[in-house]
């Protein structure tokens, strides 16, 4: 199971850490992506459809982080 989360938190921390140069919204939406990828491939790994749980994951969370943003900014 290590072999298989390593490379996706490696992958969390790039995106996150490439926020610079984006705007709230961007950043959010990026954000919320990784986290929520991370947190579908642990549930995933705990289910036995790593790869379904990081895409799952990955979509609800960057849909989540637009939405936030969204809400936050009183578009919403």
């Amino acid at each position: 199971m290590k072999r298989v989360l390593m490379p996706i938190a490696a992958l969390a921390l790039l995106g996150t850490a490439a926020c610079s140069n984006m705007n709230d919204t961007q950043q959010r939406t990026l954000s919320g992506g990784a986290i929520g990828a991370v947190g579908g491939a642990i549930g995933g790994a705990l289910t036995g459809c790593v790869w379904c749980g990081t895409a799952i994951g990955g979509a609800v969370g960057a849909g989540a982080g637009y939405l936030y943003d969204q809400t936050k900014k009183g578009n919403l």
